[in-house]
């Protein structure tokens, strides 16, 4: 792990992992159900974790052509995870505005 609840201008990136010359930036979401936890996840949120990891990419000397995804971590209410990889920016992910 390389950086946990990272602060950026735009918003905060929960997790951020290595993975090879690559980055992991991991959304984690928390609610009674892994449904109910996705669905808290907005397009609002997401492009502002996307604007987010595109500053630490600069912070951190980076391009913007470095290798990374976006994973949602979905924590339900027994604190059961399940892990989507490349989750964040799919359809169906987020349901708000």
């Amino acid at each position: 792990m390389l950086a946990h609840r990272w602060r950026g201008a735009p918003s905060e990136i929960d997790l951020i992992f290595a993975d090879g010359d690559g980055l992991i930036f991991t959304e984690v979401k928390k609610s009674r159900s892994h449904d109910a936890a996705r669905r808290n996840l907005s397009h609002r949120q997401q492009n502002r974790v996307c604007h987010a990891a595109a500053e630490y990419l600069a912070d951190s000397g980076r391009s913007l052509a470095t290798d990374m995804h976006f994973d949602l971590a979905l924590v339900d209410g027994q604190g059961h995870i399940q892990v989507m990889e490349n989750a964040m920016m799919q359809s169906g992910v987020a349901q708000g505005p």
